[in-house]
């Protein structure tokens, strides 16, 4: 069987970190939880990641404050199994989310959910996209509060859900736990960012887990003039996408600011990431013609794709006096990983009962212990892949550039696409042939990964 997450790792691969606090903190309480994502965020579109014109001065002070992790993955390359990865801690088949559209089982559990039994307060602003239903909706997976939308997009503004049509008619989408609400004209990213702070302020005396899935920048592409104008004089398109960005790292000052202000930060562990890759979805571009704004350059493939266009992401990790500041981090992590490390720190029992993908990854941030990792594997509209060390494997990628072409697979030699990502990040030359024996170890180990996460006992 591949290598997974067992008990042991979980009493293990803490321990430097835990050295490291009981240094720092002392007998201090339990230590807070904030997770900031965004949705549809391009790797390299932030300042701390090499972006020029745009501003996030917000994300980018917290990357100096902390970890940046240049080699951490999403679970997959699009929104919903991302976010049911990031959760639980499984990877999307094992978790029943493979793809946009099943709702998280009632059966999964999540951080907010095992963090309730440690006594934490638990809360998400923002995007869900896991379930509707009374049994899948926030409240029902351990978030005492919520404030956000159920679909995987909402109007800005109206908070309508229009991009169901013809099958689905367009909805309100807006909730406060399980009430319908009605905040008609008020931006959401800042309606999420001012809930989510108030949440840390009505929590300030016990500890607590946030999540804060913010909707920027996915489309629709709306963001108030007060942004837009920060910006200058640009290229349209790109212009609407910074001034959204803009909008969450505003966001994440906010919240950020609010943990200063209540002298929280020092017990508090805050990441920031992102759900996928830049989309070329011509929802989110002008006149219908596949959006250009988001930079998931110099990688290939784009959202969707199981190329590195489509699952690379920004992690930053930060924990005064638990993390060193200034680290720029090139160990492998995946989403999976962020259930492991947060119920390490916060001492709470995992689950025996089901299989952990994910590992703590908070030795490689404090001490730069060796990823756990021996391998990541990914599966998504059709496509498998496989990355161990610099070697990367897809089988059947499709770049999905916004082009009726770009959503179907590669064909001959290219349908099994084998790449030295450190030399060749852009997954530009396929070594298939000259590496015949690691093509063929690579699909082995996929082929026995995808029979192990689609097993119904796992």
């Amino acid at each position: 069987m591949i290598a997974m997450f067992s008990r042991r790792d979980f009493l293990s691969s803490g321990a430097a970190a835990a050295s490291a606090m009981a240094q720092t903190r002392g007998p201090a309480r339990k230590p807070n939880f904030v997770i900031f994502l965004a949705d549809d965020l391009g790797c390299h579109d932030i300042g701390a990641w090499g972006a020029m014109d745009l501003k996030t001065p917000h994300i980018d002070a917290l990357a100096a404050s902390g970890a940046r992790f240049t080699n951490w993955y999403a679970a997959a390359p699009v929104c919903a199994p991302s976010r049911a990865a990031l959760l639980t801690g499984r990877y999307p088949i094992r978790a029943g989310v493979p793809d946009n559209g099943p709702p998280l089982r009632s059966t999964e559990q999540t951080i907010a959910s095992l963090l309730k039994p440690a006594c934490y307060a638990t809360g998400i602003f923002g995007k869900w996209h896991l379930g509707t239903t009374p049994g899948t909706v926030p409240n029902a997976h351990g978030f005492d509060r919520f404030v956000g939308f159920h679909a995987g997009c909402i109007d800005y503004y109206s908070h309508r859900y229009y991009w169901g049509e013809p099958r689905t008619v367009n909805y309100h989408d807006l909730w406060r736990d399980r009430s319908e609400i009605f905040k008609d004209g008020q931006y959401s990213t800042e309606l999420f960012a001012r809930e989510a702070a108030q949440f840390v302020r009505d929590n300030r005396s016990n500890p607590f887990f946030l999540y804060v899935p913010f909707n920027g920048v996915h489309y629709p592409m709306h963001a108030p003039w007060k942004y837009v104008e920060r910006l200058g004089d640009r290229d349209g398109e790109r212009r609407m996408y910074a001034a959204m960005l803009a909008a969450v790292d505003d966001g994440v000052g906010l919240i950020m600011r609010t943990l200063r202000e209540l002298r929280l930060t020092e017990n508090t562990l805050v990441a920031f990431t992102g759900d996928n890759g830049a989309t070329r979805e011509a929802r989110a571009g002008l006149d219908q013609k596949p959006a250009t704004a988001g930079n998931n350059a110099p990688f290939r493939g784009n959202k969707f794709s199981a190329f590195d266009g489509g699952m690379p992401v920004p992690m930053v990790m930060g924990w005064p006096r638990t993390i060193p500041k200034g680290q720029e981090l090139r160990q492998m992590g995946n989403h999976v990983d962020l259930l492991p490390t947060i119920c390490k720190a916060a001492g709470a029992q995992m689950p025996s009962d089901r299989t952990l993908d994910g590992f703590d990854a908070l030795p490689l941030a404090v001490s730069e212990a060796r990823s756990s990792h021996d391998a990541i594997f990914w599966s998504s509209s059709g496509q498998v892949a496989v990355r161990r060390g610099s070697w990367k494997l897809v089988k059947d990628g499709k770049v999905f550039d916004g082009t009726r072409e770009g959503a179907k697979p590669l064909e001959g030699d290219d349908a099994l696409f084998l790449s030295n990502v450190d030399e060749d990040p852009g997954e530009s030359k396929n070594l298939r042939h000259r590496n015949p024996a690691m093509a063929d170890k690579l699909l082995t180990m996929a082929e026995k990964w995808l029979a192990d996460v689609t097993s119904p006992s796992r």
